[in-house]
């Protein structure tokens, strides 16, 4: 089990890693892979009422890794929340990017999401241990 919570936690740092990476280069690096062009963003599917589902769908990935990889949720969260913040406000100083309300809400809900069914898993799983 700490082999798999190791394997986990590296999967987890490694995939920080590459959402910064892809977060922060001033073009769309998925984009030059898949369309052969900086400019032009993926789209997973449609934005759901101005927020970013592909932000939602990054960073619920992300959340999910670390609810798994780490005993100390508290933590977690408040390190996944700075963590979209940040990047976020990064894109008002990187060329190419812009700061969007939608991105931020995406990558917020996209934390909030899976602690949410975490906590109320715990919620219903501690009541029906007792």
């Amino acid at each position: 089990m700490k082999i798999f919570t190791n394997n986990l936690q590296l999967i987890f740092k490694l995939s920080n890693i590459c959402l910064i990476i892809l977060y922060l280069y001033p073009g769309s690096i998925l984009g030059f892979f898949l369309y052969n062009d900086f400019s032009n963003q993926p789209q997973i599917t449609r934005d759901l009422f101005q927020i970013s589902s592909n932000h939602i769908y990054a960073f619920s990935l992300i959340s999910i890794l670390g609810l798994f990889a780490f005993k100390t949720k508290k933590r977690l969260f408040a390190y996944l929340v700075c963590l979209s913040i940040v990047l976020e406000l990064f894109h008002l100083v990187i060329t190419n990017r812009s700061f969007q309300i939608g991105d931020l809400n995406g990558n917020l809900l996209g934390v909030i999401i899976p602690f949410l069914i975490y906590k109320i898993y715990e919620i219903l799983f501690q009541t029906k241990k007792k």
